[in-house]
């Protein structure tokens, strides 16, 4: 058990590792094949609009086919956009990049399930560490994908940039080879035949309420004021290289705490720890209304991240306790969905408030989602409480 979830964890990191690194050249390489430098971030747009849309018909396919036949399809897709994606860049066709880019997005819908399939093949009470460990993959992914992006970027020359893609598909052809030595469980025809309770019920419980609060309104914040940070680091004349820093105490943060947020949740309880998140995510916010110096947005942007690690992998664990094994897919699927379509508004909220507002805009806003977050936790500590309380017995009238 414990083999297939770092398995699953090193699937993880390199697919991490890979979006970074297509992360971090997208934009250059649309910039150098656009007419329209303006156009020069609609592939990674395009990306996020394609993870958001296949989430659905990645659940699906994994639930007839199974997890290892579901993730093997997306990398094969991935694969597919790697190879588009550097015959784009040697003819300089920007059209074929953006289609690569909707590949990429395609093959990211069904990495988002790895975390889920760590639970199904892990024990009650490894249960939240196993989400952690597999998220930890992202600490490999912040070391190292910046440095391969720049490493291999030159491998093609002329076409710079090529060999960054290169490098992704290397990386998901490792993958590749990892999944076929995995030995996931296969879908059961109860599962198949059995279609669960309906969405709308689902959606109803209390659990699946705060467990899509949580994860949806804490990545939002977290984007929300990632996306703007550099913008207000170069607005108060701090130079690139620092602002490069600060993006990666961030990313540190979100990962490094991987490692142990698991046996958190053991031991004190997956409320508490969102509640955690939600606190240090509204330090981060106070943080950054009150000061504007290199210190201040490296811990601040450390503690987002430690706030959005907290709050997602919490709620990860929250949402695994609000259904059967035969609504899984179509619940796994509603939650990522409704997650990454609030973290596209976010990111197009963060950069309208910076230019319009300004940087304390962007932290404002992020103030009413965390207490939203705090108070639907309180709202179900209420729940659960009252749901523990044993009913009092009428009392029988003397005759």
């Amino acid at each position: 058990m414990k083999k297939n979830v770092l398995l699953l964890a090193l699937c993880q990191a390199l697919a991490m590792t890979g979006n970074i690194i297509l992360f971090t050249v997208a934009a250059l390489i649309g910039q150098t094949l656009a007419t329209d430098k303006s156009l020069a971030t609609l592939p990674l747009a395009l990306l996020q609009l394609a993870t958001m849309s296949v989430i659905f018909p990645a659940s699906m396919l994994m639930r007839r086919g199974g997890r290892q036949f579901g993730f093997i399809t997306g990398i094969l897709i991935g694969l597919a956009g790697a190879g588009l994606g550097i015959y784009a860049v040697f003819t300089h066709h920007f059209g074929l990049f953006c289609l690569s880019a909707i590949l990429f997005g395609s093959f990211n819908s069904f990495v988002g399930f790895y975390r889920f399939t760590a639970v199904e093949v892990a024990t009650d009470a490894f249960r939240s560490q196993a989400i952690a460990l597999v998220m930890a993959g992202g600490v490999v992914a912040a070391l190292v994908g910046p440095q391969l992006a720049t490493w291999s970027k030159d491998w093609l020359q002329p076409a710079t940039f090529a060999g960054s893609l290169v490098m992704i598909a290397i990386l998901q052809v490792l993958s590749l080879g990892i999944l076929l030595g995995l030995k996931l469980p296969r879908p059961v025809i109860t599962e198949l035949q059995s279609p669960g309770r309906s969405l709308p019920v689902i959606m109803q419980q209390p659990l699946f309420i705060v467990a899509v609060l949580g994860s949806m309104l804490g990545y939002g914040v977290m984007v929300m004021v990632m996306t703007a940070t550099p913008l207000a680091m170069v607005a108060n004349a701090h130079p690139f290289h620092e602002a490069a820093t600060v993006i990666q105490w961030h990313v540190l943060g979100m990962f490094a705490p991987s490692f142990i947020t698991g046996f958190l949740i053991a031991r004190f309880g997956v409320l508490t720890i969102l509640g955690w998140g939600g606190m240090i995510s509204l330090l981060c916010i106070l943080i950054n209304l009150w000061g504007s110096g290199l210190l201040s947005f490296i811990v601040a942007l450390m503690l987002l991240g430690i706030g959005w690690n907290f709050l997602f992998i919490g709620s990860t664990t929250l949402l695994t306790e609000t259904y059967t094994p035969a609504e899984k897919a179509k619940t796994q699927a509603v939650h990522d969905f409704l997650m990454f379509g609030f973290v596209a508004f976010a990111t197009i909220l963060s950069g309208s408030l910076f230019q319009n507002l300004g940087w304390r805009a962007v932290n404002l806003a992020g103030i009413p989602m965390v207490v939203s977050i705090l108070a639907a936790i309180i709202w179900l500590q209420q729940q659960q409480a009252e749901a523990r309380q044993p009913m009092q017995e009428p009392i029988q009238p003397d005759l």
